[in-house]
Formats: C-alpha cells, structure tokens, sequence
C-alpha cells in the first residue's frame, strides 16, 4: 500500500502502482471527468503516472492550472492532426504545441488549406471526439522509432527522433485509434472530453522558424472544457482584431508602411507624429522637473566604442554595421542604444562626489536589427525612439535614485492609463551560459543582490526572469501585453556596476580616493512607438483629450455658419486648443458620424441659434449632445482637462 496525501492534507492510502487518474476516479467521477493533469510531489505528471510510494498528489482540472489548460489544448491538437491525415493522407506532420489560449499543428502539404478545408478538418474532429478515444503511451528504441516514422512517411519526425537517437533514450508515443505521435505529453485521457474547439485561422510557417527551410500551413485553434467559455474568448479576440492598433493605426491615418522604405520601418502620418510630439513634450518637461539634464548625441559612432562597451562582442547580430572590418580603416555602427555616448558627457571633465547624482536623458532614435518574423507594426521595429536616461550615482545614493526612476516610470504610466496594466520582472543573469554576459559570478551577485534588496524594499511584485538580464547588469522589466495577449518590454531600469570602470568613468570621493560610480540606465516611458501602439489598442483610437490629435471638430450646419466657425476656431486655437472646421457641403447627420468615427473628443455644432447667442451647440464622445456652452467656457473646459491631462 502506498499513502497518498491529497488536498486539504488529507492522506489515503491505495494499492501500491496505482495511476493518479484511478485516484481521481476514486475520490469522484466528477473529478475523474474533469481532471487534465497531477502535481507529484509539486512535479507535473501524466494522469497515467503510476504511483509505487507514499507521495503528496494533486489532480489538477482545466480550471485549476496553466499547464493543465496546455495539457488539454494538446490533446485537441493531436485530434486535429488526426482528422487532417483522415482527410489529407498524404499530410506530413511537424509539431502541434499548445500555445497560450490555444494551440497549433504544421503540416506539409501540396497546398494553402482553404476555410472550406478547415470546415471539413473541424468536421473530422467532432467525429474524433464523439468516438471517445483512448489516448495510449507506449514506448519504442531510437532504431524502433525511426523505422516506424519512415514506413509512414514522416519525416520532420524522423528528423526529431534521430535528434535524441544518441541519447540512448526510449523515445514515447502516444496512440488514439488508427492515429500514433511521437509525443512526450502528457495527456488527457480520451479525446470525449474535448468537448469545445474552434479552428481559427490557418497561416504559412517555416519549419523549425528558418527562412532558408521548407513553408508549412499552420492551423491555429483554441479548445475549452465549455462551450460558453469558448464563445467568450472568441468574442474577446473579435473585439481584440478592432483594436489591434495595426489595422486601426492605419484605419486613422495614424501611421503606415511602405515596401520600398522596408520592414519595420514605419512612417508616422501627421495625427500619429503629434500624438508623439504631445507625449515627448510631456516625458522631457517631466524629466527636467524631476533633475534630469537633456544631451543630444550621434546616431552613429566608430566600432571602436561599441568595443569598449562590450556591444560589439555580445550584440553586434543586431546592429546596422556601416563598412567592412576587413576592408575599411574606419568601420561605423548605427547606435542600438545610448548609454555608451551618454558616458562620453560624464567624462567631458574630472567629476567628484558632489557632482553626483547625474542625470542625463535623451530622447533618443536608435536602431536595431531585428528579425524580419519579428516585425509587427508599431510594437517591434527596426528604428524607434525612446525616453532614455543613464544615471551615475555614489553606493549611498543607488537605492533613492532607482526609487526615483521607478516612480517616474509609474507616474508616466498613470498619466497615460497604461499603470493597470503592467507586471514587473527582475531579470537575472544565467550562470549556466556566462559567454553571454561581462563580469564575474561575484560582481552579478553582487549587483543582483542591491537590486534585490531595493526591490524587496520598495514592495515591487515580480516575477524572476533568469537569462533575460542585459549583458552588464540586472534589470527590472515593466512588462505589458497587447490585445492579442503577447507580452513586451514597456519600460527598463537596470543597475550597472560594470560599464563605468571599462569607460574609465571615475569621480574623487569625500577621502579623496578615485572611485567608479553605479550607473542606472533607465527608461521613463520606453518607446514611443510601441507606447503609441499600447494607446491606440488601449482606448480603440478613442484618445484622452490632451492626448487626440484633433481634440476639437466644429460642424457648420450650413455655408452662411461658416463664417462664425472661423471665428471660433481663432479662439480655440488661440488658446492652443488643437481643432478643424468641416466646411464640406454635407448633411450634419453626416458630418457628425464622420467625425464619430475618426474618435474625436467635442464636435461643436453652429447653426443660427447658436451665433444669435454667441454659443456653441456642444457634443462630447460617448455621451452625445450636452447642450449649449458659452464659447469662453468651453476654452476653458477643454485646456483644463489638457491640462490636467484628464482621461475619458
């Protein structure tokens, strides 16, 4: 017999091999039927995972865990493989994963599957289901495996298999009906439970990622244990493909691309450069007021500096290298970041103790060379512009000067509306990959340490991310995701105890000693382009008055109004009040929805009533007609709420 501790601490006893499903099963068919997943000792398992000593057991359900959700969205995609080599035998199978809300399959075939193709597939899949199959795991030699792969044709399994042949490793399988993958899982038990899926669009996708290798068609999907549940998420993404600030950047006229220019590259119209102006104007006012000093520097330097910085050596692959080392005596690089020219200010003369703190910030434009597959819109390009800063401090002085990066990166985030939306990451070194970062163990555990410390001071609540820190220091990521779910890097303020002493960054200390500052790089809003991106997805192009590019639209009901429009417009625009008059010979019903549609905030409507009493007929976005206002209070409504930087 073995003891099995299970929830609540409560502990039973059951024969000894057991699996954790005829637990679950025992405890209740509810629980049966809904489970997806076990915890083991706090390790995730296949329900098939016999249990042969005493042990703590958790049965997880779809609704109880992450990786249970995945559990469960694996499987469906096996189902979707199996009605796609049902339907398309001649099919090669890739992989199928379960992604975050879903998962995918990649099949080689001969050609595109078109929506009725996809109709069929999800047709077959119903019928997989009703047919309650039994998921099987079973295992098979490398030499067994690849044989069997090979008599079926598969061969981008075969090519998986043979990856872990030399391992000497058993290789897994799971069986359902006629259907056998190369799977390690785990799995639910039978394809009956997937009692809800929808197959949602169907894309091209190179195999293992790379461009010089073989296009596949991938079908996404997304499955849940309800129905309804289902639905709701499907209404969510809908909603999210109106707010994708891709397709309503452009619907606006905020920004747009163009091929001859190339990718991630794009070109901010009119509305969306304004909208960058207004932002930048707000992020440098705010940075002088709390201290910071503004420098301008080159976007482009010699080799010779990303050497010292060390960005040559561990980011040169996404730089825009200008020359050829091999053939130039000069080769130039445009700047990727701005930290190593801002050191140049610090070092223009002998700085001491009383000089720092030092503040320097930049607005600056930097260039990165990204993937072309990691290209998308506004939120990951290859020329951005950011509100950068790089500060040096004495030890005393670090933890009230992260404390005052961090509480203008918050107080940037409330302003625009972003500040509910954001999670924190404190990203670490890997010890286990050292090539990928300067330093020794002891100054990373070091800096992770203050940082830590500063952190945990603060009260700030993250997550660690190993691996993820910048290549001379630790850093804590402000994090936020798109309407898709995809999550970015928004703001960043890193501690670097490294990158003075290899510029020769020094100050004269109190004792008259020389010694080299801390450096904290910050960002108060990140890019603006993607901050851009964020807003429009945010408030589906609806933007907070001191924001929208044209705050105020005054409709003439007629041509003898128009004269009295003009005049208005003087007087708003005298008070820096950003509007237009729409003078088109149209009907105001018209006029109205037009300017509906383009999100503006006040739309002041002007017939003969209204200038007979020197006022204006005045609708607000989101609420319609709220009456007559006297031109003046109107002024002064909407630069207070500018001013005040108010969001409706």
């Amino acid at each position: 017999m073995v003891k099995v501790t299970l929830k609540g601490d409560v502990v039973k006893e059951f024969d000894n091999g057991i699996s954790a499903a005829e637990v679950a099963k025992n405890l209740g068919m509810g629980l049966y039927k809904a489970a997806c997943l076990c915890k083991i000792n706090g390790e995730y398992a296949d329900l098939r995972t016999q249990i042969n000593e005493d042990c703590a057991l958790e049965i997880l359900t779809f609704d109880d865990d992450a990786e249970a959700k995945k559990t469960f969205r694996h499987t469906a995609s096996h189902i979707l493989a199996q009605a796609v080599k049902r339907l398309f035998p001649e099919a090669k199978l890739a992989i199928g994963p379960a992604i975050d809300n879903g998962f995918y399959y990649d099949f080689d075939v001969d050609k595109a599957f078109s929506p009725e193709d996809l109709e069929k597939i999800e047709a077959e899949m119903k019928k997989i289901v009703k047919e309650g199959l039994s998921l099987e795991r079973f295992e098979l030699d490398p030499d067994e495996a690849i044989a069997m792969m090979e008599e079926k044709g598969e061969i981008y399994k075969v090519e998986l298999i043979r990856e872990h042949a030399d391992k000497g490793e058993k290789i897994s399988f799971f069986k359902q009906g006629e259907f056998v993958e190369l799977c390690a899982g785990p799995h639910i038990p039978d394809t009956s439970r997937v009692k809800a899926f929808k197959l949602t669009s169907c894309t091209g996708a190179y195999w293992r990622g790379d461009s010089t290798k073989k296009m596949l068609q991938r079908i996404y999907a997304t499955a849940f244990t309800k129905k309804d549940e289902m639905e709701e998420y499907l209404a969510s993404v809908e909603e999210a493909k109106k707010r994708d600030h891709n397709k309503l950047g452009r619907e606006l006229e905020l920004f747009t691309t163009n091929e001859l220019i190339g990718q991630g590259l794009p070109i901010l119209l009119p509305k969306g450069a304004r909208i960058i102006q207004l932002m930048q104007r707000f992020i440098e006012d705010e940075e002088q007021s709390r201290g910071w000093q503004l420098t301008k520097t080159p976007y482009m330097a010699k080799s010779d500096l990303y050497k010292v910085s060390g960005h040559w050596d561990h980011y040169k692959d996404g730089m825009f290298v200008l020359g050829d080392e091999d053939k130039d005596d000069e080769v130039f690089a445009l700047r990727p970041m701005t930290c190593p020219f801002q050191y140049q200010a610090y070092l223009n003369r002998p700085r001491s103790y009383r000089d720092l703190p030092l503040r320097y910030n930049e607005t600056s434009t930097l260039f990165r060379n990204e993937a072309s597959g990691e290209m998308h819109g506004l939120i990951r390009v290859r020329q951005f512009t950011i509100s950068e800063g790089h500060l040096m401090c004495r030890p005393d002085q670090l933890e009230e000067e992260f404390k005052g990066c961090l509480e203008l990166a918050v107080y940037c985030l409330k302003t625009l509306g972003l500040y509910e939306d954001v999670s924190y990451r404190f990203s670490q070194w890997d010890p286990a990959d050292t090539e990928k970062y300067i330093g020794t163990p002891e100054q990373w555990d070091e800096a992770q340490g203050v940082m830590k410390k500063i952190l945990d001071h603060l009260e700030i609540p993250y997550k660690i991310g190993v691996g993820e820190a910048a290549f001379y220091g630790p850093k804590l990521d402000i994090q936020i995701k798109n309407v898709f779910g995809k999550e970015d890097t928004l703001i960043t303020i890193q501690i670097d105890q490294m990158l003075a002493e290899k510029f020769g960054m020094e100050y004269t200390d109190s004792d008259g000693t020389k010694k080299n500052p801390y450096i904290i790089h910050r960002t108060s809003i990140g890019c603006y382009e993607r901050t851009l991106a964020l807003l429009i997805e945010k408030y589906a192009g609806a933007f907070p008055v001191w924001l929208a590019p044209t705050q105020v639209k005054l409709l003439p009901i007629a041509d003898r109004h128009h004269d009295y429009a003009y005049e208005v417009k003087a007087k708003l625009e005298a008070a820096g009040i950003r509007c237009e008059v729409d003078t088109r010979s149209e009907k105001i019903g018209y006029k109205i929805r037009e300017a509906q549609l383009e999100k503006i905030p006040y739309m002041l409507l002007m017939g003969d009533k209204d200038i007979e009493a020197g006022c204006v007929s005045v609708r607000k976005r989101g609420e319609g007609d709220i009456g007559a206002m006297d031109v003046d209070e109107f002024v002064n409504l909407v630069v207070e709420q500018t001013k005040s930087r108010v969001i409706f």
